[in-house]
Parts: structure tokens; C-alpha cells; sequence
């Protein structure tokens, strides 16, 4: 996911990849303990901000026929979302400490959110592109799969706007990663646990994506700007 996959034949391919695991192994803890949580998360929506402009993009036009598809950018709108992340994280943590201007923050958040709600917004575009593959991801207990896709389209579609124009953006925030924890529980987490190695583990790393975009939309409802009461 973090580089375009025809790079896959590249000499030194596995230990990049080994290094890339070391590095988000390192940055999460850090996270997590609440150590240069600014610096680490800063530094970490700038490599993968970098990745994604100088790598995916100039990837997609030049490497490929397909740009134009906007499933062909699954994996760098995965990348950029993370990235959103990272900048989020690094305002809030930035907001504790009073040596560093506010408008730092606020400017980082910003950044955060809006390369969020764009990722978002072309997820839920893609759930109505491709809504017959995603019915396929519907647990099967659940009646009308086709509509629950096209549902969780629109959500998406209308979160990530209201989101990017700041129309109600903690409820619709809340809303969003609320949507999303609630497809990790019931969809993610049984796919991965069926099928843990399919896909080189991908529908793992698809469960802990899912589970890092609720935490991003949770982040942006927390930093959400309060009237005084």
C-alpha cells in the first residue's frame, strides 16, 4: 500500500518494507505513551504526504493507463487518509503546549481535515462505482446488502462534505467514526478473523485502516472548535 505495486520487483523491496514496519511500530508506541507525539506525528504526515504526492501520483500518470479510474487510487487515498491523520494528531498535541502559536495548531488540523474529507469523499463516490463489489462485503445476516452499499455511499459522500465545509463538523464527525467502528466490529473484524491470510493479510490491514479512519473522524470531533458554554 505505501508505494505503487508494480515497485514490488525492486532490489531491497522487503527490507523497505521491514523499515517502513519498524517505523510505524516506533511512531505508534510513541503515540500511544504520549512522546514527541508533535514531532513524531508531524514527521509522519510528511513521509507519507511525500509518498503520495512524489510517488502515487506522478505512478498513476505516468505508469499507467487507468488514472482516470478512481478505484486505481484505492491505495493512495489509503496513504493520504493516514497522512490527514498524522497532521491531526500533531495539532491536537501541538494545542498542550503553550510555546508554539496557536495558529500552528489550527493550520495543521486544518490541513488534516481537509485532506480527510477528501479521501473520504472518494470512498463514498467509490461505493457507488463499484456498490456490487462492495454488497459483497455486507455480512450476509444482514437484508438488502446492494442498499446498505449504496447507504454507507451516501454517508460517506455527505460526512466527508459536511466535514470539508465545516456544516455541523462534530456531529458529523462523530457520526462518521461512529459508522465506521461499527463496520469494523461486525465486517472487518469477521473477515479477518476468517480469512487472516487472504491477500497477504489484507483483510487485516483492512480492519486496522477501518479502525484508524474512525479514530481520525473521532480526532476531528475532538478537535471540533466549542462555543463557550
Amino acid at each position: 500500500m505505501l508505494i505503487p505495486p508494480k515497485h514490488s520487483g525492486i532490489p531491497g523491496f522487503a527490507i523497505l518494507a521491514y523499515v517502513s514496519g519498524i517505523i510505524f511500530l516506533l511512531a505508534g508506541s510513541c503515540l500511544v505513551v504520549d512522546k514527541k507525539t508533535r514531532s513524531i506525528a508531524l514527521m509522519l504526515g510528511c513521509i507519507l504526504l511525500l509518498i503520495f504526492c512524489f510517488y502515487h501520483v506522478p505512478y498513476q500518470f505516468i505508469a499507467t493507463s487507468n488514472y482516470m479510474q478512481l478505484g486505481a487510487w484505492d491505495n493512495a487515498e489509503k496513504e493520504l487518509a493516514l497522512s490527514s491523520g498524522a497532521f491531526i494528531v500533531a495539532g491536537i498535541a501541538s494545542t498542550k503546549d503553550k510555546n508554539i502559536r496557536s495558529n500552528f495548531s489550527k493550520n495543521f488540523i486544518r490541513l488534516g481535515i481537509i485532506l480527510f474529507s477528501i479521501t473520504i469523499i472518494s470512498f463514498g463516490i467509490d461505493h457507488f462505482l463499484y456498490a456490487a463489489d462492495v454488497a459483497e462485503y455486507v455480512p450476509s445476516w444482514i437484508p438488502n446488502r446492494l442498499f446498505w452499499a449504496y447507504f454507507a455511499g451516501a454517508a460517506l459522500l455527505g460526512s466527508g462534505i459536511a466535514i470539508f465545509l465545516k456544516i455541523k463538523l462534530r456531529l458529523a464527525a462523530t457520526l462518521l467514526g461512529t459508522m465506521i467502528f461499527i463496520w469494523f466490529i461486525i465486517l472487518h473484524i469477521p473477515y479477518a478473523i476468517a480469512k487472516p491470510l487472504a491477500g497477504k493479510g489484507g483483510e487485516v490491514t483492512s480492519a486496522f485502516l477501518a479502525l484508524a479512519y474512525s479514530g481520525i473522524a473521532f480526532a476531528i470531533a475532538g478537535a471540533a472548535d466549542r462555543k463557550p458554554a
